[in-house]
């Protein structure tokens, strides 16, 4: 008999709605083939129409944990914005964050099995989700480590749907790592310096901004100093050091941390949800589906 292990166990709760404990019995059954496994479910009359699989997970929480000079960043999605409130929920959150940064995994994989005080983080998340009936999905993570003359900024909006994790180096100054990623928060650069914008999108935005002077009906060598004075202030735009500092705008985020004593190292922004395509519910339609 193959082993049963709790990741087969939340592919047939996600397929098929029913509880953890009868998709683990269900699994056993029919020694782990997971169509069988299915088709006895739905013999049973237990497979749920609403399927958890086909559902889109785009609301829920972000979090930032520090350990030392180890720092991770996390998202975990839910379907509802009333589970984000949820205290359960909002424990998973700070608890996932905190092993993440304790443990120090390269991989997803890597992620899911850290040991709990119950079991791993995967068997908790499946927990979760039985006793909250809500797809939960652990999206995404990143672990950051720095020197111990740099210093972490951890910044949560809106408790949790924006968390920001920012590092300066030459400074241990943590209030104004802080400050900078509120900053990141709000204005949401793409890119710490200009050197890290690719030649291949600043080739794209210089030839927009020429086609949008020549348009205006400009002669050739005014064009080529208008693009100039375009191109410095797009970069001004999506570049972190350049942008004018929300908390003091007479100075650059730059100018802000050299007066720390540091640079910027680098920031992780995550937004909860973002790039996830949020399904538009027809509720007529939902209510006559569940009527067939």
């Amino acid at each position: 008999m193959s082993k049963i292990t709790a990741a087969m166990v939340k592919e047939l709760r996600d397929l098929t709605g029913v509880g953890m404990m009868d998709a683990k019995r269900a699994l056993v059954e029919v020694e782990g083939e997971l169509q069988k496994a299915i088709d006895l479910l739905r013999e049973k009359g237990m497979a749920k129409a609403g399927k958890k699989n086909d559902r889109i997970a785009a609301e829920g929480l972000a979090n930032v944990a520090i350990n030392g000079n180890t720092a991770a960043i996390v998202e975990i999605n839910s379907e509802t914005d009333f589970v984000a409130k949820n205290e359960l929920f909002q424990n998973l959150v700070k608890e996932v964050a905190t092993l993440i940064a304790a443990n120090k995994p390269a991989t997803m994989e890597e992620a899911m099995a850290i040991k709990t005080e119950k079991g791993t983080i995967e068997t908790d998340l499946i927990e979760a989700q039985t006793v909250i009936g809500e797809k939960i999905s652990f999206r995404r993570f990143e672990v950051v480590e720095k020197e111990d003359n740099a210093a972490f900024g951890g910044y949560l909006h809106m408790g949790g749907k924006i968390a920001v994790l920012v590092t300066l180096e030459g400074t241990t100054d943590e209030e104004a790592a802080k400050d900078v990623a509120m900053h990141v928060a709000a204005i949401n650069p793409r890119y710490v310096t200009k050197d890290e914008v690719s030649a291949e999108e600043l080739e794209h935005e210089k030839k927009v901004l020429t086609e949008q002077a020549l348009n205006e009906g400009k002669p050739a060598n005014i064009v080529e100093k208008m693009v100039m004075g375009r191109m410095n202030k797009f970069l001004a735009e999506v570049c972190l050091v350049d942008q004018p500092f929300v908390k003091d705008p007479d100075m650059t985020v730059e100018k802000f941390v050299a007066s720390k004593g540091g640079t910027v190292k680098g920031f992780v922004r995550f937004e909860v949800g973002e790039g996830i395509e949020k399904r538009e519910e027809d509720f007529a339609a939902e209510v006559a589906s569940q009527m067939k």
